[in-house]
C-alpha cells in the first residue's frame, strides 16, 4: 500500500474509547491515528485477499473438475428397452 500521499479522515469516538485508545497507542508506541490506520489497512487487505480467492475459486469451478474414471456404458446401453 502506498504511503506517499495520505488523506485525513474524521472519526467520532466516545471520550471513554478515546482515553483507552490513547493508552493502547502509548503501549504500542504509536498514535490513535496510527492504530486506526493499521486496522483499516488490515481490513481492506483482508477484503482484497477474499475477493481474489473468491474470483480464483469461481474460475476453477467454471472450468470444472475431472474426477477420474470413464463412462463404461452409453446412455442408450443403460436404458435399453
Amino acid at each position: 500500500m502506498s504511503h506517499a500521499r495520505k488523506q485525513n479522515v474524521t472519526v467520532s469516538l466516545s471520550p471513554e474509547i478515546v482515553q483507552k485508545a490513547r493508552i493502547l497507542a502509548a503501549k504500542r508506541s504509536t498514535s490513535i491515528s496510527g492504530l486506526l490506520a493499521e486496522q483499516v489497512e488490515g481490513l481492506v487487505g483482508e477484503d482484497e485477499a477474499y475477493e481474489r480467492a473468491r474470483a480464483s475459486a469461481t474460475a476453477r469451478m467454471d472450468q470444472g473438475f475431472h474426477l477420474g474414471g470413464t463412462p463404461k456404458l452409453s446412455r442408450d446401453d443403460l436404458h435399453e428397452r
